[in-house]
């Protein structure tokens, strides 16, 4: 099988529900696993720890899941237009994964989820790709051929997948939402396929 990690961290739900959408695409590739797997939050006090294992939802990620994966896609929601912290945490611990080239010839897809449509969605997309670049990935996009790209009116770049939650954080994912994040799923999956016996 070719295992495709789906790691995401989400705060309002938003960011997870893409998550599972996005699997799904993979899922549709033949001989493709999606690995769904998120991060604990961190916390400004030194004392506060999380438990190992999370008390609902999907397990958190461990380095060996990135080095096990054929592909990747992150998922994060915008802070100010970047990488949420403990997305950011996660990477900083990578380095001897960087150092050994664990995810050198990958493919790498990316996606998030903002209040309103200039909440920073695409440079947060772009903060997103930094990390994986440096370690060698092959960016994965979403074209706008045969894509709802160019006529929707909510999330969507071609950087990436995306949502707009609204101010109250609660939009459901729109139709073009759902097939854009489905587009990026499938498209890691096909290329980490192509890819998984390549060095480029």
């Amino acid at each position: 099988m070719t295992k495709i990690l789906v790691l995401y961290y989400s705060r309002h739900g938003s960011v997870s529900e893409l998550a599972k959408i996005a699997s799904h695409g993979v899922e549709q590739v033949d001989k493709c696993q999606a690995i769904l797997r998120t991060v604990p939050a961190i916390s400004t006090v030194c004392e506060a720890t999380e438990s190992d294992i999370p008390d609902s939802g999907d397990v958190y990620a461990t380095v060996e899941d990135l080095e096990n994966c054929d592909g990747l896609i992150l998922g994060s929601p915008t802070r100010f237009g970047s990488i949420a912290s403990p997305l950011k945490y996660f990477f900083d611990q990578t380095a001897p994964q960087w150092l050994n080239g664990a995810l050198k010839d990958k493919p790498a897809g990316v996606f998030t989820s903002s209040s309103s449509s200039h909440g920073g969605q695409e440079s947060t997309l772009l903060s997103m790709m930094l990390p994986l670049i440096h370690h060698g990935m092959v960016m994965v996009g979403i074209p706008f051929h045969n894509s709802p790209l160019g006529a929707t009116d909510t999330g969507g770049t071609p950087y990436g997948a995306s949502h707009v939650a609204g101010a109250d954080n609660d939009q459901p994912i729109s139709r073009d939402e759902r097939v854009l994040a489905g587009i990026l799923g499938r498209r890691v999956g096909n290329c980490a396929a192509a890819l998984k016996h390549t060095t480029l």
